[in-house]
């Protein structure tokens, strides 16, 4: 009876510890692929930086009007990825005196949406499972339309009264001498080593870089969205629930944390994909943490422009900041107004997971088509 008593909790024991193991083990690889989802995100963004950081400066410094910067700002920060290097490019050219602020806010605003382009790219990874890419283009999708009616609302405003920029300049003025202080980023320094190894594999071609980072994204995305239906992440989907994404005041906030944390709106906003495509956040949760992650990206930039003691960079980045914070509160207190974005995301994620074309024939419209065209007739 003693035997078979012991051998039952042995038997348990036993159990247990593989039950543990596995769960550690799925833990560990979660941390591994998501390291590979980063890096291809990282590596992407190089290759756009390989065919058109150069093209970009030469638009940014080449523009001569408010409207014609908004394109600008979409285009260029479409081209290399990055909103903060559109804003970097922007207060340089100010700095200089190659811009004035009426010109260059509008490019702000435009870095705004293009910004966007990349979390709407990686939900593109989903596209051969309709029932998750439907929620992944959804979840991205939001995004862009958010930033898209943020500047339909505020960038009219702000040409016939010029508000930001006063308020902007004024702030500026008060914070110049402040001193500011630039972040640490583990994040960027831990995915750097693979970014760079790929790039010298592929010999700093950006045509090549950008399909291997793709295909790196692809199979990320598909082992990370299968790890999060397992039983680690359904273990931790009460936690995100609770405490992350539980309240739109929560996600709020968690989206400004982690984006200063790492230093890019693109990067967090597109972490979230997965947990979207995997059914465990929906868009209504997501939302405002993006909105978070418009604050988030700002902070970082403001933090850096402080410590320059320009003038002209303090203006810009109290701008950028004043602007994310106007178009929130314009839109997401009103529930008719805050629904539209969503009613919209819904709307293309129910076409383009039928036709899924469409998802890509947007992508190419809104943020390449459209501004080239303008840009292009302008001149």
């Amino acid at each position: 009876m003693e035997n078979l008593f012991s051998m039952g909790l042995f038997r348990k024991g036993y159990t247990l510890n593989r039950e543990t193991l596995h769960t550690w083990t799925q833990v560990l690889l979660i941390f591994a692929v998501l390291y590979v989802f980063l890096a291809s995100i990282g590596a992407m963004g190089a290759a756009f930086k390989l065919y058109g950081k150069a093209f970009a400066t030469q638009l940014v410094d080449a523009t001569s009007h408010p409207v014609l910067g908004l394109f600008v700002g979409i285009l260029a920060t479409t081209l290399v990825q990055s909103s903060s290097t559109t804003t970097s490019l922007v207060v340089g050219i100010v700095a200089g005196g190659g811009l004035d602020l009426i010109t260059a806010i509008p490019i702000v605003m435009g870095a705004n949406i293009g910004t966007s382009v990349t979390n709407t790219l990686v939900s593109m990874g989903h596209i051969t499972r309709p029932t998750e890419f439907r929620r992944a283009i959804a979840g991205a999708t939001v995004h862009d339309f958010f930033n898209v009616i943020a500047v339909a609302i505020v960038l009219p405003l702000e040409l016939s009264f010029g508000l930001l920029q006063r308020l902007a300049a004024e702030s500026a003025v008060l914070f110049q001498n402040v001193g500011g202080m630039k972040l640490a980023n583990p994040l960027k320094a831990a995915v750097t080593p693979l970014v760079k190894a790929l790039s010298d594999a592929t010999g700093h071609q950006p045509t090549i870089l950008l399909i291997v980072s793709l295909v790196l994204m692809f199979l990320a995305l598909r082992k990370l969205v299968k790890l999060a239906r397992g039983v680690v992440v359904s273990r931790a989907e009460r936690f995100l629930d609770t405490y992350l994404f539980g309240a739109a005041w929560k996600s709020f906030v968690f989206g400004i944390v982690l984006t200063v944390l790492v230093q890019s709106s693109s990067i967090s906003t597109s972490v979230a994909i997965p947990l979207i495509g995997a059914g465990l956040l929906t868009v209504a949760q997501i939302f405002p943490y993006t909105l978070g992650a418009n604050i988030g990206t700002t902070v970082t930039a403001l933090l850096a422009a402080m410590s320059t003691a320009n003038i002209a960079a303090v203006t810009i980045a109290f701008v950028h900041l004043l602007f994310n914070i106007s178009g929130i509160l314009l839109i997401y207190p009103v529930e008719a107004v805050r629904r539209i974005p969503l009613r919209l995301a819904d709307a293309l994620a129910s076409l383009a997971s039928r036709r899924r074309w469409i998802a890509m024939t947007y992508i190419i419209i809104l943020f390449y088509a459209v501004p080239a065209l303008v840009i292009t007739l302008w001149r």
